[in-house]
């Protein structure tokens, strides 16, 4: 299970190994294991999740705790339906400094290789129940996952315009560092995508 400490593995200065062997020499090998423990738990939390959500998901994607030449500044997870795995359309989950997130998402790096449109992804925005989902949070793609997020009960769909072609929101919902102690992550990560699966699905129909 998550709790608030999870949050503080990403609150470090640095995170190109590069920087950490010039700067921080001594913490290299102890942030490494730090990093591959708490990642271990991520990772068999959301195999958990996938436990749980069962048919029609396909096997959650988890990034990996390095690229490489570099620690996560957060830990990345999503989840598909088997039969849209070739959609770029995500339901993600990050654990970062702040909090976690559970959300609707584009995955923009996917985008050109998916057999499903930003078009078709910006439909469940154009029919949004604002009473079903109003506790949920959304935001721009293009915002800061650090940033403050409004309710959807507090805006209209007025404002909420797609102004350029590549424009989109995500909608989920965000639970705080300091409430991470208090309630069961998996239970929580569950029901929020259970919770938008409506609109996941709004995602993959025809253009109207």
């Amino acid at each position: 299970m998550l709790s608030a400490q999870s949050c503080e593995l990403f609150n470090q200065p640095f995170f190109q190994f590069a920087q950490i062997k010039k700067f921080q020499p001594q913490r290299l090998q102890s942030l490494k294991q730090e990093y591959q423990q708490a990642w271990q738990q991520w990772k068999a939390l959301i195999q958990q999740v996938s436990a749980q959500l069962g048919t029609p998901f396909a096997k959650p994607h988890i990034e990996s705790w390095t690229n490489g030449w570099q620690v996560r500044s957060h830990f990345f997870a999503f989840f598909k339906y088997e039969y849209y795995q070739h959609s770029a359309t995500i339901l993600s989950v990050i654990l970062n400094r702040r909090r976690l997130q559970v959300c609707l998402d584009w995955h923009s790096y996917r985008a050109n290789r998916s057999q499903f449109t930003l078009e078709q992804y910006n439909q469940w925005l154009e029919q949004l129940d604002y009473q079903q989902y109003g506790d949920f949070e959304i935001w721009r793609g293009d915002d800061s996952e650090y940033n403050d997020f409004p309710l959807v009960s507090s805006l209209s769909p007025q404002q909420l315009p797609l102004e350029q072609a590549q424009d989109f929101y995500c909608i989920g919902k965000n639970c705080e560092k300091a409430q991470l102690d208090h309630i069961d992550s998996q239970q929580f990560i569950c029901q929020t995508i259970r919770q938008l699966l409506p609109l996941y699905e709004k995602c993959h129909q025809s253009p109207l």
